[in-house]
Order: structure tokens, then sequence, then C-alpha cells
């Protein structure tokens, strides 16, 4: 138990750092640590990634808000993009924490680990628009994309940086400012969703360790949260100082290597 304290601490160090650096509060990387401690625990293999990508969105909450504060610090968050995206981003993340629960462990593993190498691939040769200064988007058509990235960042764990991030510089946002943005999406979709397997309306199959709030592991949630809560303020400063596609390279090569390490795990 302690050896797997002190991990969950490391991992949230390195989440936080990875939240404030690349705006996605680190998530997979806490998926991808869990599945693989978890069932030292007593965590039932059926239920592992199940309780990985619940236990990572609620400590995500933290995680975000630490990130989300030092860039609205910097005046960087969009918060005329922000509200169109809220209320879809909201709603994704109730649902897409419910159709989480409906499939099996495999199944949801493999989703994100294709989730990962995916995304990683559209980061590195997806196509960018040309990038303007003060570029805010406020189309209405970032709510039903705000109800997709809350979909999927509920199913998979994360805060939805890895969609948030490639959707808004893709519309021509300046990266630094996509990350800052994504940030604070990440706390909106962690909130919701982390309530919705906390309520878990389609309880786990097999009993679960103490400590265990629905589908989260409340000690491994705190852990991370608190060391994340540290660190992330070094990433937001790394994440001012680094040109736009050293970014994005940063990004992809993070992707690759979390979606091998869950699709190793199964």
């Amino acid at each position: 138990m302690v050896f797997n304290l002190v991990l969950y601490l490391l991992v949230g160090a390195t989440a936080g750092f990875l939240g404030g650096l690349l705006g996605i509060g680190g998530g997979l990387l806490i998926v991808a640590a869990l599945s693989f401690t978890l069932p030292a625990l007593g965590v039932p293999a059926s239920e592992v990634m199940h309780v990985s990508v619940a236990t990572s969105l609620a400590g995500i909450v933290l995680i975000a808000a630490a990130s989300t504060t030092a860039q609205l610090r910097r005046r960087a968050v969009m918060l005329p993009t922000l509200l169109r995206l809220a209320p879809g981003l909201v709603l994704g993340g109730f649902i897409g924490a419910h159709l989480a629960q409906l499939m099996s462990g495999s199944v949801l593993r493999w989703v994100i680990a294709g989730f990962c190498l995916f995304m990683a691939w559209r980061m590195a040769f997806g196509h960018q628009r040309e990038v303007r200064e003060e570029h805010m988007p406020t189309s209405t058509w970032l709510l039903p994309a705000g109800l997709g990235i809350g979909t999927v960042s509920a199913i998979v764990g994360i805060g939805g940086g890895s969609l948030t991030v490639p959707l808004l510089v893709t519309l021509g946002v300046k990266p630094v400012r996509a990350v800052a943005t994504s940030s604070a999406a990440g706390l909106v979709i962690a909130l919701a969703s982390s309530i919705s397997y906390m309520l878990a309306l389609h309880a786990p199959t097999l009993p679960l360790p103490a400590g265990a709030l629905g589908y989260v592991y409340l000690p491994a949630a705190a852990a991370t949260a608190i060391a994340s809560m540290i660190t992330a303020q070094f990433g937001v400063r790394l994440a001012h100082r680094l040109s736009g596609p050293a970014l994005k390279r940063m990004f992809a090569a993070f992707l690759l290597v979390v979606g091998v390490l869950i699709a190793s795990g199964g």
C-alpha cells in the first residue's frame, strides 16, 4: 500500500506538470498507472479499467483546477469560447460515464488505447489553419463539439485536452491559448463525469476495496490530485516559453507512449 501511495504521488506530480504544459490534465497517464496497480489492491479484473477511468477523472477535478487557476492569472483562458463549449461538456460528461459503465473492461481498455494512438497521429500530422493572434471562436457549433468532447473524455478518463486543443488549434487559435482554455474545459468535464461515476447507475458487478465511492477509488484520486496541484504551475510556465510546434510534438509523443502502455496492460 505504501509503494502504491508513493507511485500515485509520483504519477500525480507528472500529471500535474503535463496538465499545465499541454492542457491535458495527465488523465491518460493516471489511467495507465492505475490499470497496472489496482489489481494488487483487490480490484477485480473486470472492473480495473472502469475504476481507473473514474478515479482519473476524480483526480482531474483538482488537477484541472490548479492548471486553470494558473492560466486565469495569465489571462490566457478564452472565456467566450469556454462558455460556448461548457453546456455540451457537462451533458457529454454524464453521457460518457453512463456509456463506459455499460462496456466490458477489455472493450474499454482497447477503446482508450485506440483513442491515444489516433490522437497522437492527429496531433502530429493534422492540418492547422493560420493562427490569428486574438481569434476567439464563438460559433454555435461549439456546443455540439463540446458534447462530443465531453462524452469521449468521460469514457477514456481524461479532461478532454487531447480533443479540445486540436479543435481550437484547427480553428486558428494560438496553441498556448488553446492549452489554457482546454484546462478550464477539463475542469467542467471532470466535475460532471466524476459525479456520474460516483453515483454508479450501473453498479460494479463485484465488490471493490474499501475507499471506493461508486467506481472512484478515493485514496488514489486524492494522492494524484494533491501532488499534481504542486507541479501544475511549473508546466504552465514552461508552456508559455515553448513554440507551438514544440508543444504539438510533445503532445503527440506523450499520447503514443501512453496508448502503447495501456494496450500492453491487457
